[in-house]
C-alpha cells in the first residue's frame, strides 16, 4: 500500500509491506518527487516511475528492496504520455514469460530510443536492428547511431492487440510495432518479431498489423490495421518466419475489432465490423481447429534457451514447438525443461541505497550519503548490517561466486556521541493552538541510541527526561496553557559526548474578532494612530496587514497599532487583517480627512441613559438621529456635521463641524464660514432647540457639555479669541477637579455620579484640545465614594486633535482559556 502525504509543499510517500506499519519511502536524497506512479509490485519488489523537480515529460525509473522502502535508480528520463482518459502512461514494458526482461523508451538529447534490460534494470542496451529487410536486402544500421525502436503502449481497446505483446505461455516471443533509425518515429513503421527475448529481431510486415496469439503462442494471427474493408488475415506457425493467407469473409468487412476466446489454448477468433458505413454490426467467427489437424508429440518439440546462459541468476532451458509443425499443444503443455542456479557474477548485483555506479562499474557512495549513518539506530552490544555498496537484485537466484564479497556484513555497533540532533513536530508546522496537544519528534543522525539520555525543555517551565531514546520515537506530547513563542530545547548526552537542538514554537489562541479603532475625523498630512483590538486579547503571536485607500500592497506589522498620514481629503478606507496560525480575520472602517475642522462635546438629558444598551449599532443610529436634528434646527448641510456617540454611561458624544466641500483653496474665507456655522450650532444647543424623540413619550434634549476640555476651537495653529477664553476655562476646571478630590465625601452629587460611572465605564473618550501640549482628562477620572480611580485614558494626540475611538465596548475582553 502506498499513501501520499504532503507536508510543507513537498510530497512524501509511505509503504506498508504485508500490512505492517507504514514506513516512509527512501528515494535518493535530492530526487524531490513531484509525481510518482507505482508500475509493478511483482516478485517482492516495487517498480516506481518518479517525476522529479526538473522533469516535465519524462520520469525516472526506480527499483526497491524487498520491503519497498529503499529505492535505487534503474533508468533515467523514461518517456511518458497521456492516455485517452488523461491518465499517465510510462513507456516501460515487462516481457512476459522470462523474469527480469524489460523494455523502455528513454529520452536522450530530444530523441526517444528503445532500451532493453535482462537483469531488472541493472544494465540497459539498445536493440540491434534486423540484418535484412523483408526483401532480403541488408540493413545498414550501426549501433549506437542506429537501432531498432519500438512503441511500447498496451492497447486501451480490448479488441485490438496493442503495439507490443508477449505471453507467459510463449517465453521469448515478442511482437511489436516500431521502426529502424536514430530515434523512435510514427512514420515508416512496421511489425517486428523476436523469438529470443528481444536479443535479435526480424521484420514481418511493412505496415501496422494487429497480431494475436493462439494455442499457447504456437500460432500467430495478423490482421492489417486499416480503415478500408478487408477480408483476409494471416496465420503463422513458425513464430512469424512465414505467413499463410486466409479469408475469413466472402465480402470485404470494415473491421472494428477482434476478440480471441478466453483460454490460453484457444483456437477460435471472433471478428466484428460492418459491411458498409450504414450497415449494422456483423460478427464473423473464425475457427482454426481444422488447421491444427493433430496433437503434438515428442517429435514436434525442440529445446531452446536465451542467448545469455544465465538470466536473473538462473539457467533455464525451454521446450517449444518446432517451426512449421501444425499441431495443437494441448492442455498439459509445459515450457520449462531445466532450471538451475548460476554462480553469482557482477551483473547479479545492483548498487545499494545511497550508492551510485561510476564509469568503472563500481558502486561509490553518493555525495549526500554517509555510509556510517547505517549504524545510527544502533547501540553498543548490538549488531547491524554494514552494506558493501551492493545488493543482490531481488528475485535473482544466483549462488556462491561474488555473493560473499558483495553481501552486507554483520558488524558490532560502535559507540558514538550524539550528532545531528533535530526537533520537529509531527505535522511539520511551527504553530499550534493553545490547549491542544503539540507532539514533538526527536531525530538524531548518529549516536548510541540506547545509551543516550534525552531531555526536552518545552520552554514554558516544564521539561521531561528519558533514560534511553526509544520511548521518544513515537513523539512527545505537551499541552501549552498560554499563548506566545516558546523555545523548545532538546539535549542529548551519553558517555561520548552531547548535542543540542532548538525549535521556536508559536502557540496561538484562535482569534475570533477584530475591531479597528480609528478616529472619526483626522487632519490631512498629520500622523493618525490606528489600533486593531483583537478578541481574545491573549491570542499569541499575530501578524497585522494594513490596507489604506485603494492600495494593493499592505503594510505588515507585528504590532496592533500603526501611525499613518492621509494625504487626500474626503472619506478614506482603512482595512486590517489579523493572521494567527491558520486563521485570518478582517475589519474595515472609514475616516473623514480634512484640512481643518472643529468639534464640541455633547451631553444629553438623563432619560437617554435609561434606554442606552451600549452596543455599537445603537450608538451609530443615535448619532444619525442627532445629526438630522441638528441639520433640521440650524439648516446646516448634512455633509458638514458628524456626530460620534461614545460607549459607556452617562451617554455623551462629540460633534464634528467640517468645512464645506471644495473649499480648501479658499481657506481663510472658509474658516470664517465655519465660525458662522459653529456659532449657529452653539446657539441652538445653548437654547435647548436640539431635541429628538427616542420613542413615543421619550423626548431627549442635546446639550453642550459643561465639564469639558474640548471647547469649540479651530484645529489650525492660529487661535481665535474665544479659544483663549476657553483656555481659561481649562484652568478653572483643573482647579475644580482638585477641590472635588479633596472634598469628595462632602459633595453628594459627585458620589451619585461616580457610582453610576463605576457600573458602566466608558470605553474611550477624547476631545479636541487647544494645543498639542494641552492636558486631557475624562469623566471617568473623577473619584468614586470609596477609592480614587487613577487609571488614565490611553488617548493619542494627532497634531492638535486627540483621537475619538470608533470602537465597541471593551469593558471586558475574556482571554482564551486552555481546554
Amino acid at each position: 500500500m502506498f499513501p501520499q502525504v504532503t507536508t510543507g509543499g513537498r510530497a512524501n510517500y509511505y509503504v506498508s509491506y504485508r500490512r505492517e506499519p507504514f514506513a516512509q519511502i527512501k528515494l535518493p536524497k535530492y530526487s524531490l518527487p513531484k509525481d510518482m506512479h507505482i508500475i509493478s509490485t511483482d516478485e517482492n519488489q516495487v517498480f516506481a516511475a518518479v517525476q522529479e523537480w526538473n522533469q516535465n515529460d519524462t520520469y525516472n525509473l526506480y527499483i526497491s528492496d524487498t520491503r519497498g522502502v529503499y529505492f535505487t535508480l534503474a533508468l533515467e528520463n523514461v518517456k511518458s504520455s497521456r492516455g485517452l482518459e488523461g491518465n499517465i502512461i510510462i513507456d516501460l514494458y515487462e516481457v512476459a514469460g522470462i523474469k527480469g526482461i524489460f523494455l523502455a523508451n528513454k529520452k536522450i538529447d530530444d530523441q526517444i530510443k528503445t532500451f532493453i534490460t535482462y537483469n531488472k534494470g541493472r544494465d540497459w542496451r539498445l536493440l540491434q536492428a534486423p540484418d535484412t529487410n523483408l526483401r532480403g536486402d541488408p540493413v545498414v544500421c550501426q549501433l549506437p547511431f542506429c537501432s531498432l525502436h519500438l512503441h511500447l503502449q498496451l492497447s486501451e481497446n480490448p479488441y485490438t492487440s496493442g503495439s507490443i505483446s508477449s505471453k507467459e505461455t510463449a517465453p521469448g516471443l515478442l511482437v511489436a510495432t516500431g521502426n529502424i533509425g536514430s530515434e523512435l518515429s510514427h512514420t515508416d513503421v512496421g511489425v517486428f518479431i523476436s523469438s529470443d527475448g528481444g536479443n535479435s529481431w526480424r521484420q514481418v510486415f511493412e505496415e501496422e498489423y494487429n497480431v494475436w496469439f493462439l494455442d499457447w503462442g504456437g500460432a500467430l494471427v495478423a490482421m492489417k490495421y486499416t480503415s478500408v474493408p478487408i477480408r483476409h488475415m494471416w496465420v503463422s506457425f513458425d513464430e512469424g518466419r512465414s505467413w499463410s493467407k486466409y479469408s475469413f469473409t466472402s465480402t470485404p468487412l470494415f473491421v472494428d475489432g477482434s476478440l480471441v476466446d478466453p483460454g490460453i489454448e484457444t483456437q477460435i477468433m471472433t471478428v466484428f465490423g460492418h459491411f458498409s458505413l450504414r450497415s449494422e454490426w456483423q460478427l464473423v467467427k473464425v475457427d482454426y481447429k481444422s488447421i491444427f489437424s493433430r496433437r503434438c508429440n515428442k517429435d514436434d518439440y525442440q529445446t531452446w534457451h536465451l542467448h545469455k546462459p544465465c538470466v536473473m541468476g538462473e539457467r533455464k532451458i525451454y521446450k517449444k514447438r518446432k517451426p512449421g509443425a501444425q499441431c495443437s499443444l494441448g492442455r498439459d503443455y509445459s515450457q520449462t525443461v531445466v532450471s538451475e542456479p548460476c554462480i553469482c557474477g557482477q551483473g547479479d548485483f545492483e548498487c545499494d541505497y545511497g550508492y551510485e555506479r561510476h564509469s568503472n562499474n563500481q558502486c561509490v557512495p553518493a555525495f549526500w550519503f554517509s555510509p556510517s549513518s547505517l549504524s545510527k539506530d544502533c547501540s553498543i552490544g548490538q549488531s547491524y548490517l554494514n552494506s558493501s555498496g551492493y545488493r543482490r537484485i531481488v528475485s535473482n537466484n544466483c549462488t556462491d561466486g561474488l555473493r560473499e564479497k558483495y553481501m552486507a556484513k554483520v558488524e558490532k555497533c560502535p559507540g558514538k556521541a550524539p550528532r545531528g540532533l533535530h526537533i520537529v513536530t509531527t505535522d511539520g508546522k511551527l504553530v499550534t493552538e493553545q490547549g491542544h496537544n503539540a507532539t514533538f519528534i526527536i531525530l538524531m543522525e548518529e549516536g548510541d541510541l540506547q545509551r543516550t539520555n534525552i531531555q526536552l525543555d518545552f520552554g514554558d517551565g516544564i521539561a521531561v527526561s528519558y533514560a534511553n531514546f526509544s520511548p521518544v520515537e513515537d513523539g512527545i506530547r505537551h499541552v501549552y496553557k498560554s499563548a506566545g513563542i516558546f523555545q523548545v530545547t532538546a539535549y542529548a548526552e551519553n558517555s561520548l559526548g552531547s548535542d543540542t537542538a532548538v525549535l521556536f514554537l508559536h502557540v496561538v489562541c484562535p482569534v475570533e474578532h477584530v475591531h479597528l479603532s480609528v478616529p472619526f475625523v483626522a487632519l490631512r498630512n498629520k500622523d493618525v494612530n490606528i489600533t486593531a483590538v483583537v478578541w481574545p486579547s491573549q491570542a499569541g503571536t499575530l501578524t497585522y496587514f494594513w490596507w489604506f485607500g485603494n492600495s494593493t500592497k499592505p503594510l505588515i506589522t507585528l504590532e496592533s497599532s500603526i501611525s499613518y498620514i492621509f494625504a487626500v481629503e474626503g472619506m478614506n478606507t482603512v482595512t486590517v487583517q489579523v493572521a494567527a496560525g491558520n486563521t485570518l480575520i478582517q475589519d474595515t472602517k472609514e475616516i473623514a480627512v480634512h484640512e481643518y475642522f472643529q468639534s464640541q462635546l455633547l451631553s444629553f438629558s438623563p432619560n437617554l441613559d435609561y434606554h442606552n444598551p451600549d452596543i455599537p449599532e445603537w450608538r451609530q443610529d443615535v448619532g444619525k438621529v442627532i445629526k438630522r436634528a441638528l441639520a433640521q434646527v440650524t439648516g446646516i448641510p448634512d455633509e458638514q456635521i458628524l456626530v460620534a456617540v461614545f460607549p459607556g454611561l452617562p451617554t455623551s458624544a462629540e460633534l464634528f463641524i467640517l468645512p464645506h466641500k471644495n473649499t480648501t483653496e479658499r481657506r481663510k474665507s472658509s474658516e470664517a464660514d465655519l465660525e458662522q456655522v459653529v456659532e449657529i450650532l452653539f446657539n441652538a444647543l445653548n437654547q435647548n432647540l436640539v431635541q429628538f424623540e427616542l420613542k413615543p413619550g421619550v423626548e431627549v434634549i442635546v446639550y453642550v457639555t459643561q465639564l469639558t476640555l474640548a471647547p469649540l476651537v479651530d484645529s489650525s495653529t492660529s487661535h481665535s479669541s474665544s479659544a483663549m477664553l476657553m483656555l481659561l476655562s481649562v484652568v478653572f476646571v483643573g482647579l475644580a477637579v482638585f477641590l472635588i478630590y479633596k472634598f469628595k465625601r462632602k459633595i453628594p452629587w459627585i458620589n451619585i455620579y461616580a457610582q453610576v460611572q463605576h457600573d458602566k465605564e466608558q470605553e474611550m473618550i477624547g476631545s479636541v484640545s487647544q494645543s498639542e501640549n494641552a492636558p486631557k482628562i475624562t469623566l471617568s477620572e473623577f473619584t468614586d465614594p470609596e477609592e480614587l480611580m487613577d487609571k488614565e485614558l490611553d488617548t493619542r494626540v494627532m497634531g492638535s486633535i486627540s483621537t475619538i475611538a470608533n470602537s465597541e465596548s471593551t469593558k471586558e475582553i475574556p482571554n482564551c482559556t486552555s481546554v
